[in-house]
Order: C-alpha cells, then sequence, then structure tokens
C-alpha cells in the first residue's frame, strides 16, 4: 500500500512517519514539499504520488493567529484537505484526516461524544470543522480523528513551553478553569497505525478493503483517557521533571489571561466510539510519564 502522509516536520506527522512504516510504502512530505495553501500544488503532488491512502495531520495550527488571518487557515484547514478527499476519490484511495477539541464551544457539562452538534467558538475551530465536512461530503472512505492538547518533545507545544518557563521563573500562572486531556502525539500516531493496520488485517487484503473502510468511515474521538486543566497539567509535567528549585504553579482564571481567540472551557471528548471499534489510549498522566522519560 502506497501512503502520503502531509506535515512530516509537525508533531503527529513526524510521529506518523515512524510509525505508519509497517503498514506500505510512506511518502512522506514537509511545507516545502507540499504547501497546503496552494490547492493547486496539492492537486498535482496527489495525481502524481497517485497514493492508496492519504494522512492528513498537516494544519494551520497557530489559533490566535488566525483570528487575523481567516482566509489563509480556510485554505489550509479547509479547503486543501477538500481538494485531497476529490483527488483521492478519484484514485479511489482513502483518507485519514485530523481534527479537533475545537470544533466545539466548550459549553457542554460533560465530554462530547462524536454525536454532539459541533460549534466552534475561533476561526481554528471553524476552518477545522470545514475541512471534517469537505472530507465527509466527498464519500470517500475516511476516518477524521479528533484530538487535543497534543504534546511531544519537539516543536510548539504546551510541554515544551512550561519546561522552559520553569527554568526561568519561580511562579508559573497557568489557567485552572479550561479542562482536556492531554494527548501525546506518539500516542496519536500509534493508534492510528493500529486502526488501519486493523482494517486491512479484518479485511484479509494488503491493500484498502472498501467495504471494511466504508462500514467503519465516519468521526472518531482520540484523545488520552482521564481530564485535568492546564493547571494541573503544568503541575504534573514539573512535578516530574528534576529541578533544582520548581517554580511554584499557580491557579489563574481565563479572564486573567486574555488571547485574541476564545477557548473552550471544557475540551474533553469522550473515545467510547474508538475504544468499542479498535482501541482504549492510556490515561493521559500515564502517557506523560513515558513521554518524559
Amino acid at each position: 500500500m502506497k501512503i502520503l502522509l502531509t506535515g512530516r516536520t509537525g508533531q503527529v506527522g513526524y510521529e506518523l512517519e515512524r510509525s505508519l512504516q509497517a503498514l506500505g510504502t510512506v511518502i512522506a512530505l514537509d511545507r516545502s514539499q507540499l504547501d497546503l495553501s496552494d490547492l493547486d500544488q496539492v492537486r498535482d503532488v496527489v495525481r502524481t504520488q497517485r497514493p492508496d491512502l492519504i494522512f492528513n495531520p498537516a494544519a494551520y495550527t497557530a489559533v490566535d493567529q488566525a483570528e487575523k488571518e481567516p482566509e489563509l487557515a480556510m485554505r489550509i484547514n479547509g479547503e486543501a484537505p477538500g481538494v485531497m478527499a476529490e483527488e483521492a476519490r478519484r484514485l479511489g484511495a482513502a483518507m485519514v484526516h485530523y481534527s479537533t477539541d475545537y470544533v466545539f464551544d466548550g459549553s457542554k457539562d460533560g465530554p462530547y461524544s462524536e454525536d454532539d452538534l459541533p460549534s466552534p467558538a475561533n476561526v481554528y475551530g471553524r476552518t477545522k470543522l470545514a475541512g471534517e465536512q469537505a472530507v465527509q461530503a466527498s464519500g470517500i472512505p475516511h476516518l477524521i480523528l479528533r484530538t487535543g492538547w497534543v504534546y511531544g518533545m519537539r516543536g510548539k507545544n504546551f510541554l515544551l513551553t512550561v519546561r522552559r518557563l520553569a527554568q526561568e521563573r519561580e511562579e508559573l500562572r497557568i489557567v485552572a478553569d479550561q479542562h482536556g486531556a492531554p494527548t501525546w502525539c506518539r500516542t496519536i500516531a500509534d493508534t492510528s497505525a493500529l486502526v488501519v493496520a486493523n482494517l486491512q488485517t479484518a479485511g484479509g487484503k494488503g491493500g484498502l478493503d472498501h467495504d471494511l473502510w466504508r462500514q467503519n468511515s465516519g468521526v472518531y474521538h482520540l484523545a488520552a483517557q482521564g481530564q485535568t486543566s492546564w493547571h494541573g497539567f503544568a503541575q504534573t509535567i514539573v512535578a516530574h521533571w528534576s529541578l533544582n528549585k520548581k517554580p511554584m504553579v499557580t491557579p489563574i482564571s481565563t479572564h486573567e489571561y486574555p488571547l485574541p481567540a476564545k477557548r473552550p472551557a471544557n475540551s474533553v471528548l469522550c473515545c467510547k466510539r474508538l475504544t468499542e471499534r479498535f482501541c482504549r489510549l492510556p490515561a493521559w498522566d500515564e502517557a506523560l510519564k513515558l513521554c518524559l522519560e
């Protein structure tokens, strides 16, 4: 099976390039080789590579900057996935597309399921929802994997920011009234590969089993088990890290740390559908410990 992977230098893309090796030949491209803001290039690359399966973790992820660049964010997050899906339909290919907890406004009391109606509260969330809808509308076999609070040991993320600031400051003031499940990018990649491997194995074929893929197509929430706040996440990071002098981690409210883009107060995702059909992810703090070790 030939797999086209976008965003190879991103957090999830970097891990996917490793995790997908057992599934087939992986063509992993970075932004210099595949710029999702150039829709003609997106179309040309897919037609040239002719993959059996497209993995698309690449995205415009600068949440606050998206408020200033809504058209660019929409082109990358909303329109480019639609172009990929259109070309996949021409090829008879399938697609795994990554989305976000930010498609919800965070007002629900309790974890969000895949059946809950999306209602994004910022530009980033609206553009990611547009990407989901474009992939679904194409009619191709697909998996849309929503995740959130992604971290790892490379790139830009909350974990690395906390580690840097913990060495520079005596106190870290961290928002405590937003809740979610920190999810390790390696967990996302390994779980994604496992899901696709299960589909292929169950079909008994090396290539795509379109009937099986269509039976399982749809949206899945893919996040670590449990939940915490950004403050709780930061506390756990500091606690698991050996420092001569650890900073005080002080809880603050969202209002005390204003940002251009509104954040959901509740980003907790219910992953029952993924668990029942494929596998269960580890608890967020267990995965974090593995990551830090």
